[in-house]
């Protein structure tokens, strides 16, 4: 069983007992969180596809952690000018168990 969630913007396919990065949520760790902008259902019988979501679906998560993603390096140069510029990003991140699809 899978479903296609949208969370923060972005689409996530997910399934039960599994962990997942998303964008930073704004939830305290440890505490339960539902989604119910459920784009796509599958319950390994039949496909609901939602139009723009299925309703009745609710994915319930829970928060484990909030963290920073790896730093991404962007580094722009200019031959013979002397152009350098060197910047760095780290994403936030939050990290969810999907503990129920319903």
């Amino acid at each position: 069983m899978f479903a296609v969630v949208d969370i923060a913007g972005q689409q996530f396919k997910v399934t039960e007992n599994k962990k997942y990065y998303v964008p930073r949520l704004k939830a305290e760790p440890d505490s339960e969180i539902v989604f119910d902008n459920v784009l796509l259902f599958n319950n390994n019988k039949e496909t609901k596809v939602g139009a723009p979501t299925v309703g009745g679906v609710k994915v319930h998560a829970k928060v484990l952690e909030h963290l920073k993603d790896d730093k991404v390096i962007v580094f722009k140069k200019k031959r013979r000018i002397s152009y350098k510029r060197l910047r760095g990003h780290r994403q936030f991140l939050t990290r969810i168990e999907v503990t129920k699809i319903s």
